[in-house]
């Protein structure tokens, strides 16, 4: 199992788009293969509110490559790209694969 980590600059005064493609994103995602673990947006209570994160997860790394061409090609996500670019509200998007560290087994003495 992979995990595909985005972590999102965001415009703090346009939350509220960011937000918005965020609930919508997540059907194409869905439907091109990715198991939504959830979208993280700031809050005004603690940290940073210039920073949201989503985290996808797959099965294998080809899985995950299937995905990506089959999201390039979704109508839905070129939609919401589309106007998430025209809103100015993401500055830039870090992305990373990542694996999950499996709790430790308890041994018998």
């Amino acid at each position: 199992m992979i995990t595909l980590y985005l972590r999102y600059s965001i415009n703090p005064n346009k939350i509220s788009d960011f937000a918005k493609y965020a609930a919508e994103e997540q059907i194409p995602i869905a439907a091109c293969g990715g198991n939504i673990v959830g979208y993280f947006l700031p809050t005004d209570f603690a940290g940073s509110t210039s920073e949201a994160v989503g985290l996808i997860e797959f099965p294998s790394l080809t899985e995950y490559e299937q995905y990506r061409s089959k999201l390039a090609m979704d109508p839905r996500h070129i939609e919401n790209f589309t106007l998430l670019e025209s809103k100015g509200a993401v500055l830039s998007t870090q992305r990373s694969l990542m694996r999950r560290s499996e709790p430790a087994k308890e041994t018998q003495s």
